[in-house]
C-alpha cells in the first residue's frame, strides 16, 4: 500500500485488474488476498477503481486477539467501514473506538491507525479506501 500511496495509484491497477468497460463484476474467486495471519485472519480486496483517485472496497476478517495497523495515507484518504460481525476496536491516532456488528465509522486515514478484534468471535467489515489522486 505504501508504494500504491507514493504512486498515486490504487492496489487494483498494481494487480492489473482488466481495464475496460465501465462496469466490471468482479466474480468471487477474483478476489485477491493481500494480508493474512496464520490464526485465520485475513483481508480481501473486493474490487477497485482509479476513478477520481484510487479506490478500493475491501472485506476484512480478524480471528480473536489479532490485528492489523496501517501508517498513515496521504491527507485527504477517507476510509469508511462497515461491521457485519463482531466488534471492531478501530484505533485513529492513538484513541480506540468500538464499533459493533450492525454500525459504521469513518475517519481521514492521515494518522497511524488500525484494526482490533479484542472479543472472543470472529470480526467481519467492509471497507471502502478513498485515496486523493496523485497531485
Amino acid at each position: 500500500m505504501k508504494v500504491c500511496d507514493a504512486l498515486g495509484v490504487s492496489i487494483a491497477s498494481v494487480l492489473d485488474y482488466e481495464q475496460g468497460p465501465r462496469v466490471r463484476v468482479v466474480a468471487a474467486e477474483q478476489a485477491v488476498r493481500l494480508w493474512h495471519t496464520d490464526a485465520g485472519s485475513h483481508s480481501l480486496l473486493l474490487a477497485g477503481t482509479d476513478a477520481n483517485g484510487p479506490l478500493g472496497l475491501w472485506k476484512w476478517h480478524l480471528e480473536p486477539g489479532e490485528g492489523s495497523g496501517s501508517d498513515p495515507h496521504p491527507p485527504g484518504t477517507f476510509e469508511l467501514i462497515h461491521v457485519t460481525a463482531g466488534t471492531l476496536t478501530l484505533v485513529v491516532d492513538g484513541t480506540e473506538h468500538l464499533v459493533p456488528a450492525g454500525a459504521s465509522a469513518s475517519f481521514e486515514a492521515n494518522t497511524p491507525h488500525s484494526y482490533r478484534n479484542k472479543g472472543t468471535e470472529a470480526l467481519e467489515t467492509t471497507m471502502a479506501v478513498s485515496v486523493p489522486p496523485a497531485r
